[in-house]
């Protein structure tokens, strides 16, 4: 728009605005203002000069309008210093003429006109945002704190999304949120809202590449049809609730567990520091104290010889006793099988390193904490194998099927006296694995447990199963049926996949088998999911003591090819975020409730099995000292424990915590790793106060502050509407 124009629209605002304050509102008794579109602008590095410039973005857009309305009557001096004469002036008349023309605030804050400006120059090397809260705050403080209608909301989707809007609705979620907590948090005075728009339709220079209408409109059809989308429906349910009120799974409840109840902590893999203690040195020394200050070894006299022993580790004991501080009883980690076998079969073993094993094991045992411990681990290199394995097809080759069982049986021969509890395999991830593989690492389990079941149960008296990552799925959008099945197929075959044959019926699930069958009948594909033998499956079926798992997250899985280069073409799902979630660093959503749904899910398929999670954490900001982040994640996650424990009948027997130290485990630790020392995080101290209560930390001195009262909804005077 060009000065003069605007200048002209201006003032024709303003005799609009007389018009009415002076014949019409002593009888009609409404209110008049203008609506005024903007972005919201954060500085690309903080400087006193970017602020300025961010300053300058929103002068140019909504202040040019806004402050001769709401303050003086005058344009910004940021665009009277910049612009010169090309920006015509006010008379002292005019000004006083234009002050003041609003009966409130009308704002618009949408993908069409606020983001992605058609001019580029507006944003003076600056980021655009999407806090609708912060322009909220910032239009509160500058022009005098007006009350506010927000004529004009929301986001968009491709124009080839039909119904299930999730992207869409997720956004309208995150400004609704944001709207409520300037209200709420920062005085601000909204008092309506308005969602663009009713319909999809024509979208300004983007015509009908995308929609933003709560109602689908088919525009290929004779009539035009138009039916409610996702976003509709949760409008809908919004405005009959006037907003957030508390949601029932976000509740705590009070209790505890048994007393036998398994709270540990995991550990990829310990510190192995295998140097030789001085003390097994059989030579005899001389400390030449006043010339060269060392030792001088003496010649032809050696000390008798004695066993290494344990307290020889100096990386065992601090371990052992950083581990005591927690008042954990069980302690989770993993051997390495690449380091024990280095050639992967029996011919070389690394004696050296099992006595490590040997001595830590005993270490955790004699202070009271049950060793947790897992033949392999994945990892980046060589998938955790031992070279030769690796390199001559690791999985997919079945003579590793074997290799396994016997490093098995190495492990259950000089470690079973001791470790009671064991796992065969942590966390294959099924996303990195072919189903060749997928099969032989089935079969490969099966095996090492009926080792353990039939040559070392009896003696040893331990307990043997997999441990599958398990984290939830939840469909994008809870009114689609669509969704839902996206989510079971999700679940089949990221759990499924290995948890069927294991703790059901000794085969894939039947959902693997149809969806792959169909994906091959299209000739698109060519997915062949092996095929167990009758006894491959007695083998396989019922392989198992417990069912272990790792936890960390919840994700939303949504049919609709929104975003194509993020789409699941093999399983037709698309993963999206509720941006309204709480996230960590690395972007991963907190998402307490998802636990107690995975462990009911677990429930409802394998029965009363006994449960175990055996990882369960997030990642947090090295830079911060206090990690609040951790402490809520695991006050919440635990408390979702327990509700599925009590109010589910869950048969849950142990809760881990992930990770032990940042050292194995950067960012995720209850301990940091700083220059060689270990540093106890305020995380480490809340997880032990819940240990000490047996789960209800509110039992004890400290009550949490993730308590949450519920309280009455207060005055309801704010307005809903759709925008057409």
């Amino acid at each position: 728009m060009g000065y003069r124009a605007a200048r002209h629209l201006l003032q024709a605002h303003a005799k609009v605005w007389h018009l009415y304050n002076d014949r019409f509102r002593p009888t009609q008794g409404g209110e008049v203002s203008i609506a005024l579109s903007s972005h919201w602008i954060k500085p690309q590095y903080m400087s006193e000069q970017n602020i300025k410039e961010c300053q300058k973005s929103l002068d140019f857009v909504l202040g040019w309008f806004a402050k001769p309305i709401f303050i003086d009557g005058d344009y910004p001096e940021s665009m009277k210093s910049n612009l010169s004469s090309l920006l015509p002036e006010f008379s002292e008349a005019e000004k006083k003429y234009i002050k003041g023309t609003a009966d409130f605030f009308a704002l618009s804050f949408g993908a069409t006109l606020s983001f992605q400006l058609l001019d580029s120059h507006m944003k003076f090397q600056q980021i655009e945002s999407l806090s609708l809260r912060q322009l909220l705050f910032w239009i509160n403080s500058e022009y005098n704190h007006p009350k506010i209608f927000i004529v004009e909301n929301s986001w968009f989707v491709s124009g080839s999304t039909k119904r299930d809007d999730a992207k869409y609705m997720y956004y309208l979620k995150k400004f609704i949120m944001e709207t409520l907590k300037a209200i709420r948090y920062d005085g601000v005075d909204v008092f309506g809202y308005t969602v663009w728009s009713l319909m999809d339709g024509f979208e300004w220079h983007r015509g009908y590449s995308i929609r933003r209408g709560l109602y689908y409109v088919d525009f290929e059809s004779h009539d035009k049809k138009f039916m409610p989308k996702s976003s509709a429906l949760f409008y809908q349910k919004l405005i009959e609730k006037n907003g957030f009120p508390p949601l029932p799974e976000n509740q705590p409840i009070v209790g505890m567990f048994p007393c036998n109840f398994a709270w540990g902590i995991v550990d990829n893999y310990i510190q192995v520091d295998i140097t030789p203690s001085q003390f097994l040195d059989p030579n005899v020394y001389l400390w030449d104290v006043h010339q060269t200050k060392k030792l001088i070894k003496v010649d032809g006299i050696l000390a008798p010889k004695r066993k290494r022993h344990c307290v020889d580790f100096a990386a065992i004991r601090l371990q052992i006793s950083l581990l005591q501080e927690t008042h954990v009883t069980h302690f989770h980690f993993s051997l390495k099988w690449s380091l024990i076998l280095p050639l992967g079969n029996l011919s070389l073993i690394n004696h050296t390193l099992l006595h490590y094993y040997q001595c830590f094991v005993s270490e955790l045992l004699r202070v009271n904490i049950t060793p947790v411990v897992a033949l392999w681990q994945p990892m980046a290199e060589n998938q955790g194998l031992p070279v030769s394995l690796a390199k001559y097809g690791a999985w997919e080759n079945p003579e590793t099927i074997q290799a396994f069982v016997e490093y098995a049986r190495l492990c259950f021969k000089n470690l079973g006296h001791r470790v009671k509890f064991w796992i065969t395999m942590n966390e294959p991830y099924v996303r990195n694995l072919t189903y060749t593989a997928g099969h032989n690492l089935l079969k490969a389990h099966a095996k090492a447990w009926h080792l353990y079941d039939k040559e070392f149960r009896r003696s040893q008296k331990g307990k043997i199963s997999i441990a599958l990552q398990a984290d939830w799925a939840e469909p994008a959008c809870p009114f689609s049926k669509n969704d839902q099945e996206v989510a079971d197929r999700v679940l089949e075959f990221d759990i499924g996949w290995l948890a069927e044959p294991i703790f059901g019926n000794g085969d894939y699930p039947r959902v693997m088998r149809e969806w792959l069958h169909q994906r091959n009948s299209v000739d698109l594909y060519n997915f062949h999911l092996p095929y167990f033998s009758e006894e491959e499956k007695k083998l396989i079926q019922g392989s198992y003591d417990f069912f272990a798992l790792s936890h960390y997250t919840t994700i939303l899985v949504d049919w609709e090819k929104e975003d194509p280069l993020k789409y699941d073409h093999y399983l037709e799902v698309q993963m999206i975020n509720d941006i309204t979630w709480l996230n960590s660093p690395s972007r991963t959503a907190v998402v307490p409730w998802g636990l107690r749904k995975l462990l009911k899910w677990v429930k409802s398929k394998y029965g009363d099995v006994p449960i175990y999670i055996v990882a369960n954490g997030i990642d947090d900001d090295q830079n911060v000292v206090h990690d609040k982040l951790r402490i809520y994640y695991i006050q919440n996650y635990i408390n979702e424990v327990l509700k599925a424990y009590t109010l589910d009948n869950v048969n849950v027997q142990g809760y881990f915590v992930y990770s032990f130290n940042d050292r194995t485990a950067p960012k995720y630790g209850l301990y940091r790793y700083v220059a060689n020392q270990y540093e106890t995080k305020p995380s480490m101290k809340h997880y032990r106060e819940i240990i000490d209560n047996n789960g209800d930390r509110n039992s004890g001195p400290n009550k949490s502050p993730f308590r949450i009262k519920l309280m009455k909804a207060e005055g309801c005077n704010c307005k809903f509407l759709n925008g057409v």
